[in-house]
């Protein structure tokens, strides 16, 4: 009975440790809302910030869907989150990028979006972004890219993590110049804005401590 107790999380009394089907409807969830917040980026032509923004500007300049290239991009960072965060970090960082991959691009077959409005596609695609990312965070997973190599390079090389993340966030943008209008890169900026510091403000380790 205890086992079951532990795989099923809702009668699981250490709050410091999450079970296994915790940690399976917390990546689940995280991913989709998050596939969400992309969603909504995506059908206004938007980027956003990190791999997913760099995914976005390959794609709408190939023409390659987004989940695919977005996986794709996110191969070569799970031996840098091997080094740095360990095996069930990565195989769950792998699952969480895999399963939100996979959402982004089938999700209009469930959802008809005739239009919306830039500014408020940015919003809330930064703030469902940022949900998604949290959910993943507090169940040891992430959305992969970036992030894990800033802060490599910051204990590689002294260069702060975020000032990588921005300095990448920054030619992103430049890139989308390319491929969208300064309007629409405009609303990006913003979207990317509001997901950073919806996740600076929310994502503290010592407001939750359950680990995996």
């Amino acid at each position: 009975m205890a086992s079951i107790n532990m795989i099923f999380g809702i009668w699981n009394k250490n709050p410091t440790r999450h079970s296994r089907l915790e940690d399976i409807q917390g990546i689940v969830a995280g991913s989709m809302i998050a596939a969400l917040g992309l969603f909504f980026i995506s059908k206004v032509g938007l980027v956003t910030s990190g791999m997913a923004g760099f995914s976005f500007v390959l794609h709408y300049w190939s023409g390659v869907n987004f989940g695919l290239i977005f996986f794709a991009l996110n191969l070569p960072f799970y031996i840098l989150s091997y080094k740095r965060m360990g095996l069930d970090f990565t195989l769950k960082t792998f699952l969480a990028v895999g399963l939100t991959s996979a959402l982004v691009d089938v999700e209009n077959r469930f959802i008809t979006l005739q239009s919306i409005n830039p500014v408020w596609a940015a919003v809330l695609g930064g703030l469902l972004l940022g949900f998604g990312l949290l959910a993943l965070y507090r169940h040891r997973a992430s959305l992969g890219g970036i992030g894990i190599m800033a802060v490599y390079i910051q204990e590689r090389f002294g260069i702060q993590a975020g000032l990588v993340q921005l300095g990448f966030d920054a030619i992103v943008m430049t890139l989308a110049l390319g491929v969208s209008s300064p309007f629409v890169v405009m609303c990006s900026l913003v979207g990317a804005v509001i997901l950073n510091l919806f996740v600076l403000i929310n994502h503290r380790s010592d407001r939750y401590i359950a680990l995996r």
